[in-house]
């Protein structure tokens, strides 16, 4: 992968860390299943009306968009809901990145080198690390519900990889078309009319609340979802994939700063670790030179694309 292009994984890194600040702030006004529907109801009302459909194979159009926008997001933010702290949750929810590379190699016998292999090991080792030191700020179902929600996340990146679209961002924008009628649905059923009219009604959150739904929306779905669907399209998703385990160092410093959440000792050896194992995995040794090939997901996979 060229730098250029490792930057800009970092940079969507960095987006998605505060985007949990987003979500919280959300959270005090919406209730779960209703703030994901509105989330994507805001991207996919213009989609339909302006953007023309990618012209991708439609069950990986449909694997992202369940994988991606709903079920990570019906997860996430439900747990958030629960009671899971905002820097925990931003680390839970890297379970992508080791359920990505597994899914890839299981189901689609992705090659994983074993260079990479080292680095995810050290990363989830911090991963770990950093999850023991404060397992004592969650309850065991809302950590559970974030773990769902990064193996959502996993579903998403395979299917995002092999649509291989060639617009990126027309990709991510009909993604947002799947989530919100179910997320809807969800919503009556579960949280029921009289909590979604009372969510609407304003109070002293409203401001913040809108605020972060707007970073949501812009930042951590447009611009970061746009810049990793690209990314996806180039490379494989294990290749990509462990780079939104920078994304906890970012949501920790943010909660530490903004929210007051503690960061431990051990939190910030996990953090190292983190940082560590992703550049390990994601970079060439100087001398290495580009085999052939490299630069793009394997031949299997646009023979499978294609099909």
């Amino acid at each position: 992968m060229p730098i250029s292009h490792r930057l800009l994984a970092v940079s969507v890194a960095a987006m998605w860390g505060l985007n949990f600040i987003a979500i919280d702030a959300s959270l005090g006004q919406f209730p779960p299943f209703l703030l994901v529907a509105l989330r994507f109801a805001i991207i996919a009302v213009p989609t339909l009306l302006l953007v023309p459909r990618p012209r991708v194979p439609v069950r990986w159009l449909l694997g992202y968009g369940i994988g991606f926008g709903t079920l990570q997001f019906l997860f996430l933010y439900w747990g958030m809901a629960v009671g899971m702290p905002t820097g925990l949750a931003s680390l839970v929810l890297q379970s992508s990145a080791p359920f990505t590379v597994l899914l890839g190699a299981v189901a689609f016998r992705d090659r994983v080198p074993a260079r990479q292999l080292v680095g995810l090991g050290v990363a989830t080792l911090g991963l770990a690390v950093v999850g023991w030191s404060q397992a004592q700020a969650a309850a065991f179902a809302p950590f559970l519900l974030v773990l769902a929600g990064g193996f959502g996340w996993a579903i998403g990146n395979v299917s995002n990889a092999r649509a291989r679209a060639a617009n990126p961002l027309h990709l991510t924008l009909w993604m947002s078309v799947v989530p919100p009628v179910p997320m809807f649905a969800l919503s009556l059923a579960v949280e029921g009319p009289d909590a979604i009219a009372a969510a609407f009604v304003p109070g002293p959150h409203m401001v913040s609340a809108l605020v972060g739904l707007a970073y949501t929306v812009l930042i951590g779905t447009l611009v970061g979802s746009g810049i990793w669907t690209w990314l996806m399209a180039r490379h494989p998703a294990g290749v990509v994939a462990p780079f939104s385990m920078l994304v906890p160092v970012v949501g920790l410093s943010a909660s530490a700063v903004l929210l007051g959440e503690d960061i431990e000792a051990a939190t910030a050896l996990g953090a190292a670790l983190v940082i560590g194992g992703v550049l390990w995995g994601a970079l060439r040794k100087a001398n290495a030179p580009t085999p052939v090939g490299a630069e793009g997901p394997p031949a299997s996979t646009r023979e499978r694309v294609g099909s």
